[in-house]
C-alpha cells in the first residue's frame, strides 16, 4: 500500500506518497511550470491536456479535472464541494492506492489536491508515468492489435471486474498497451467499487462502442474478430 502524507490548510487539502518526501510541494500541481519544463502527453478527450512531469530518475503525469459532457458547456473545472474525502481527486487517489496495493495494473498514485472556493472546488492528481506504453486508441490507428493483445485486454478487464471495480469511462483511450505485452487501465476519475450486478456488461458494451468509433475516426481496422477474442478471454478469466 502507498503510505500517504496529508497536508491541510485554509481552502486546501492534499495528500501524497511518503516516498517522495515528507513535505507538500505546490509545484507538483503547477500546470504553467510543467508546461515550461515538462512535456504534454496529449488530450484525454474532454478532460484537457495531460502533462508529463520529469523529476530526476522518475516521471509523473499531472491531470487537472475538467467537466465532461453537456455540463462542460457551462462549467469548465468546478465541482460542488461536499467534503474533502468526497472530492474527485482524493477519491481517485484512494482507489488507486487500494488497487495498486492489490497488484492490479494501474499507475501508482503520487499526489492529489483539491482547492476549495466557497461552495465549489478544483482538483488535480499526479500519478506514475508508465513508460513504453501507448493507448489502445493509438494502436487501432496503426492497425488492429494482434490476437495476444486482444486476449490480454480481455483477461485484464476481467481481473478488475472480479474485484468489483467499475471504471466509469472504459474506452480505447484509457487502456494502455505496454511494449512488453502488459495491459494497464488509467483515468479512474469517478470509478468505484461495486457489488456484483449488470454493470460489468454495460462497461464492456461502452468499450466496444468506443473501439468502433476510434477505428472509424482514425482510419484503423476493427472488424469484430478482435472483440471476439477479447470477449472469450474475459469470459474465461478466473476470479481472483
Amino acid at each position: 500500500m502507498v503510505d500517504a502524507v496529508i497536508h491541510q490548510a485554509s481552502g486546501l487539502f492534499a495528500l501524497h506518497d511518503a516516498q517522495i518526501g515528507p513535505d507538500y510541494d505546490p509545484v507538483w500541481f503547477d500546470r504553467e511550470h510543467w508546461r515550461r519544463h515538462g512535456a504534454p502527453l496529449g488530450s484525454t478527450q474532454e478532460r484537457g491536456v495531460v502533462l508529463r512531469l520529469d523529476r530526476g530518475p522518475e516521471s509523473w503525469v499531472l491531470r487537472h479535472y475538467h467537466r465532461g459532457g453537456f455540463v462542460a458547456r457551462f462549467v469548465d473545472d468546478r465541482y460542488v464541494w461536499t467534503g474533502w474525502e468526497r472530492t474527485r481527486s482524493v477519491r481517485e487517489w484512494r482507489l488507486l492506492e487500494r488497487l495498486h496495493g492489490a497488484g492490479l495494473p494501474v499507475p501508482r498514485p503520487v499526489a492529489a489536491r483539491a482547492v476549495r472556493e466557497g461552495p465549489v472546488y478544483r482538483a488535480d492528481i499526479v500519478t506514475e508515468y508508465l513508460p513504453d506504453t501507448r493507448t489502445l486508441a493509438a494502436q487501432l490507428g496503426d492497425g488492429e492489435p494482434d490476437t495476444e493483445c486482444w486476449a490480454a485486454i480481455g483477461a485484464t478487464l476481467r481481473r478488475f471486474h472480479d474485484v468489483g471495480v467499475e471504471h466509469r469511462d472504459l474506452n480505447a483511450h484509457n487502456i494502455l498497451i505496454a511494449v512488453a505485452g502488459g495491459v494497464y487501465l488509467v483515468d479512474f476519475d469517478n470509478a468505484r467499487l461495486r457489488a456484483p450486478g449488470a454493470w460489468p456488461q454495460a462497461g464492456m458494451s461502452r468499450l466496444e462502442r468506443s473501439l468502433r468509433k476510434v477505428a472509424r475516426e482514425r482510419g484503423g481496422r476493427f472488424d469484430g474478430e478482435g472483440w471476439r477474442v477479447l470477449a472469450q478471454a474475459y469470459r474465461s478469466g478466473s476470479r481472483r
